[in-house]
């Protein structure tokens, strides 16, 4: 609920119908970074992506720097970079780990991120060092609250 807020919140600011666009969706069944990067558990195994809200913020991907099969990433430092028409970011990983597989598609198709950023827009899957790492992340309540207070501070 408070994601659709926020939502109609922006629509209203920008002029712009909260029914016809598609950003800032949080999905329920994930965890959140604070710099804005989407994790799915799946038992010892993560899922790491960039948020809706990120990629809404970053505009259209155009090249995307990904990590190698194997490469160790520690919490909170940089795995990989996303380049869109707008600027270049660094993707910090929220959880410390082993990349056991990298979506390759992104190579070809970096749109991948922002036209399905849950989904086909993943980056790639960890296994995690320590899982209680999980517990620092932010449920998606209060990722729609930071999200929302992030833009507040902004205007």
């Amino acid at each position: 609920m408070g994601s659709k807020l926020w939502a109609t919140r922006l629509a209203s600011y920008l002029k712009i119908s909260a029914q016809n666009r598609g950003f800032a969706t949080v999905k329920d069944d994930l965890k959140y970074g604070s710099s804005h990067e989407w994790v799915k558990v799946e038992g010892n195994c993560v899922t790491l992506g960039i948020s809706d809200h990120a990629l809404h913020h970053l505009g259209n991907v155009i090249f995307v720097q990904l990590p190698d099969e194997g490469a160790q990433l520690k919490q909170g430092t940089s795995f990989a970079t996303v380049e869109s028409m707008k600027s270049t970011s660094d993707v910090n990983s929220p959880i410390s780990g082993r990349v056991v597989e990298v979506n390759t598609q992104l190579t070809g198709s970096p749109g991948l991120m922002n036209a399905s950023p849950y989904e086909k827009g993943w980056i790639v899957k960890v296994e995690m060092a320590n899982d209680e790492e999980v517990k620092s992340l932010m449920d998606p309540e209060h990722y729609s609250k930071f999200c929302e207070e992030e833009e507040d501070a902004n205007h």
